[in-house]
């Protein structure tokens, strides 16, 4: 039982797609949420184990930050809600990139190897993280599903959190960047509900454009409400159905990718 959010993550694997599904990875590294907590304690106890578990997951994320720059690989957590369109963006964005650098991902999601297979479909490499009960990817799971994934020096990885705005907002996962995406369907009023995320993130995407003829959605108030809370967020509106705005996405990208080279090789 997760002490920050109440989730349960012991069930969680790792695979890549085309393995057999149900296959558990034993690994001798201690477990970010400690499971064997007796639930008599004062409050004051669980903030301090929250506090830990927090901790350890931060210097875990600080590893995964290390490995990654010394590769110069450029990271980033997509989160959002269920159903905002991550998966399809990912797709789109993988077809447009594939010709200029290699891409990888890591897919979070409770059960299934649905969205990696849609992914590997795309033409990309990837690796699917099944949390079970848990509501969100750590660090700890990164570090393994880099073990699997083992994403050349150079490239580019996409990290598809599980479906959530609340926990993934707690846990760094070593990325270079948070990139929440927000559909039109979901709510104008979204950023002020969920206002940890946001602050968190390097950018928003306001996705499913194609449907604000047909939706009560105001994109102007949305970016006000978004930067309310992130003064400093970039914001850009998308359609990954259609196209319609995804240059904004690779440029954002690419900005990005301009300034991280990887490190020279160790002798």
């Amino acid at each position: 039982m997760c002490a920050t959010c109440g989730c349960g993550d012991e069930s969680a694997t790792i695979a890549m797609p085309g393995a057999q599904s149900g296959h558990s990875h034993d690994h001798p590294h201690p477990h970010v949420h400690p499971h064997d907590h007796p639930h008599d304690h004062p409050h004051t106890e669980t903030v301090s184990l929250e506090q830990r578990v927090l901790a350890k997951n931060d210097l875990l994320a600080e590893q995964n930050r290390q490995w990654l720059a010394e590769r110069g690989i450029l990271a980033f957590n997509i989160t959002s809600s269920p159903g905002a369109g991550k998966t399809t963006l990912l797709e789109r964005t993988i077809r447009r990139l594939r010709a200029q650098r290699d891409v990888g991902v890591i897919e979070g999601d409770q059960e299934t190897l649905l969205d990696a297979d849609r992914i590997t479909a795309a033409g990309a490499r990837a690796v699917q993280v099944n949390t079970g009960a848990g509501c969100h990817l750590d660090a700890e799971m990164i570090a393994r599903a880099l073990h699997t994934l083992d994403p050349g020096r150079g490239s580019l990885l996409f990290i598809e959190n599980v479906g959530n705005l609340v926990c993934p907002a707690l846990f760094d996962l070593g990325e270079h960047s948070k990139v929440v995406v927000i559909s039109v369907t979901e709510g104008t009023d979204k950023p002020l509900k969920y206002p940890h995320m946001f602050a968190a993130a390097g950018l928003v995407l306001i996705n499913k454009t194609d449907l604000l003829p047909y939706v009560d959605f105001d994109l102007d108030l949305c970016a006000r409400h978004a930067r309310s809370v992130n003064p400093d967020v970039e914001i850009v509106p998308v359609s990954a159905t259609t196209g319609d705005g995804m240059d904004g996405w690779y440029r954002w990208i690419d900005a990005r990718a301009t300034d991280l080279q990887p490190s020279p090789t160790k002798v």
